[in-house]
C-alpha cells in the first residue's frame, strides 16, 4: 500500500481535502436534483448570480463553486435574508448532514494512514459569511471531533486573502499557505509569464526575478507582511511558502531561467517557513505557453494555467518521458517539446543540476536544526544580496540578481564562517560578496566545521 510504503520511508501522506463541492457527476447532486427535499445542495427556486438551472426533475436553481459541473454543498447560510428564502441556518438538517458527511470523509482517510488533508477552498463553505468567524467555527468543530481519535491529524487550509491569521488560529489549522495568489508569494516568486487577471496582485517586481527595479522596496514589502502574519497570529505561526502551485506558473517561468532557481530554492529551504515545492521544480521544469484550455484552465484571454500542469518529466529515454506508455497525442496536457527539458535521469548524478542543489539544501536543512521552522530570522540586509541570520549560528546569503552585489556587515566581522552550501558567494571580516545568482549557506563561530557541499 502506498500509506504505508510511504511510512517505511519517513514520509507522512496528506491527501487533498475538496470540502465544498461534488461533481454534477455525484450519486448525492443526482439525488438532490431530484427530490425537492434533499438539502444536501444550496437549490433557489428563482434565478439569482451564481446559479445553475437544475438539470433534473426538481424545479429551481443549484448553485455552482467556480464551474456549472462544481454544483456548492449547503454548509448553511451566516446571515439569513427573507427576499432569499433558500437560505439556511449552520445549524438546519443539511447543512449538519454534510458536516457529519465531511467528518465521515476524514476520518476514512485518517483510518488508512494518511496523516491529515490540504483543505481546498475551506473558507468558502458557509455562505455570506463576511468575517469568515462562522466558517471557523465550522472547522473548529471538525478539529476538535478528529482530536478524539486521529489526534495528530494535520489540517493545511488553501487560504485566502480575506482571512486574518487570528481566523485561521481561531479555526484550528496547523499552518497557513502563502498562496500564488496572495500579494505575499507574488513579491518572492510571481514574475507574471502565466498571464495575469483583475484579481491576481502585482507581480512586476518579484525579488526572485533579475529584472526586479527595486528589490529593496519588494523584499520589505514581503518582510512586512511576514511580520504583520507573524504578529497577527498571536506569535511564531508556522506558514507554508510554496515554489508555485497548479494555478498559476513555475518557479521557471520566463523571463526566470534555471540558473536563477539556486538562489531561490536556498531561501526557499532555509527560510523560517515550511517550505512546499511543486512538482517538477525541484527539476526546473518550465512552464509552457500555448497550452490547450483543460477544464477552465483558461481563465481570459491573457491568463492560462495549464502551463504548470503538463506531466513530469522523468527519463527522455522513456515514451513521454517516463509519465505514460500512451501514444504522446492522448495525453491530458503535451509534454514540453524542447531537446533540453530537464528530466530526473538528466539531473540526478550532475552536482551542478537542480534537482542535486535542491538535495544539498534539503539535507542541510535535516541535518541543521536551526534552518528548520524553530530558530529565529534576523534579516541583516534586505537587497540585493539578500542576507539573514537562522538562530546564532547560520547565515544566509541569496543574490538573484544577474550581477555580482557585495555589502559591508559589521556585524559580522571576526567571524569564522565555514561553507556549507555556497554556489558565487564569499565572506571576509563583514563583506559579504555574492556573484550572480549566488547563494550560500554558512555555520558562523569559531571550531566550526562543514557540514555539506560548498562551490566557493
Amino acid at each position: 500500500m502506498f500509506v504505508e510504503e510511504a511510512k517505511r520511508r519517513g514520509i507522512r501522506v496528506l491527501l487533498d481535502l475538496v470540502a465544498g463541492h461534488t461533481s454534477v457527476d455525484h450519486p448525492w447532486f443526482h439525488r438532490s436534483a431530484n427530490d425537492p427535499d434533499d438539502d444536501r445542495y444550496v437549490w433557489s427556486d428563482r434565478p439569482a448570480p451564481g446559479f445553475v438551472p437544475s438539470p433534473g426533475a426538481r424545479p429551481g436553481y443549484y448553485m455552482k463553486n467556480f464551474f456549472d459541473t462544481q454544483p456548492a454543498l449547503n454548509f448553511g447560510y451566516a446571515r439569513l435574508d427573507p427576499d432569499e428564502p433558500w437560505r439556511q441556518p449552520v445549524d438546519a438538517a443539511g447543512p449538519m448532514a454534510n458536516r457529519q458527511a465531511l467528518y465521515e470523509v476524514m476520518a476514512f482517510w485518517l483510518d488508512r494512514g494518511v496523516a491529515g488533508f490540504r483543505v481546498d477552498m475551506p473558507y468558502s463553505l458557509v455562505k455570506d459569511d463576511q468575517d469568515l468567524s462562522t466558517t471557523a467555527r465550522l472547522w473548529a468543530d471538525l478539529h476538535h471531533r478528529l482530536d478524539e481519535h486521529h489526534p495528530h491529524a494535520v489540517l493545511l487550509p488553501e487560504n485566502d486573502p480575506r482571512v486574518s491569521p487570528a481566523t485561521a488560529v481561531q479555526a484550528g489549522f496547523d499552518a497557513d499557505f502563502f498562496l500564488v495568489i496572495e500579494q505575499a508569494h507574488s513579491l518572492l516568486f510571481n514574475n507574471g509569464g502565466a498571464g495575469t487577471l483583475a484579481t491576481l496582485p502585482e507581480h512586476r517586481d518579484c525579488f526572485f526575478d533579475a529584472s526586479a527595479s527595486d528589490p529593496t522596496a519588494t523584499l520589505g514589502a514581503f518582510l512586512q507582511r511576514w511580520d504583520a502574519h507573524q504578529h497577527g497570529a498571536g506569535g511564531e505561526r508556522l506558514v507554508i511558502i510554496p515554489s508555485a502551485d497548479h494555478d498559476f506558473s513555475r518557479l521557471a517561468t520566463a523571463p526566470r531561467t534555471g540558473e536563477q532557481l539556486g538562489a531561490a530554492f536556498a531561501f526557499l529551504l532555509t527560510w523560517g517557513s515550511i517550505p512546499s515545492m511543486y512538482y517538477g521544480d525541484e527539476i526546473g521544469m518550465r512552464y509552457l505557453t500555448g497550452m490547450p484550455d483543460r477544464e477552465g484552465s483558461i481563465w481570459s484571454p491573457g491568463f492560462n494555467r495549464a502551463g504548470c500542469r503538463t506531466p513530469m518529466q522523468w527519463d527522455d529515454r522513456l515514451p513521454n518521458a517516463g509519465f505514460s506508455t500512451a501514444p504522446a497525442d492522448r495525453l491530458y496536457l503535451p509534454q514540453d517539446p524542447q531537446g533540453d527539458r530537464p528530466t530526473v535521469a538528466g539531473q540526478r548524478d550532475d552536482p551542478d543540476s537542480t534537482l542535486s542543489c535542491v538535495r544539498r539544501l534539503l539535507r542541510l536543512r535535516t541535518t541543521e536544526p536551526e534552518l528548520r521552522t524553530g530558530a529565529g530570522t534576523e534579516v541583516l540586509f534586505a537587497g540585493y544580496p539578500l542576507v539573514y541570520r537562522r538562530g546564532d549560528r547560520h547565515l544566509v546569503v541569496v543574490n538573484p540578481a544577474g550581477a555580482a552585489r557585495s555589502v559591508e556587515l559589521p556585524a559580522l566581522a571576526m567571524a569564522s564562517a565555514q561553507p556549507l552550501e555556497v554556489s558565487g558567494v564569499r565572506l571576509l571580516d563583514g563583506h559579504v560578496e555574492a556573484g550572480p545568482f549566488g547563494y550560500g549557506v554558512f555555520l558562523m563561530g569559531t571550531g566550526a566545521t562543514t557540514a555539506g557541499c560548498a562551490k566557493v
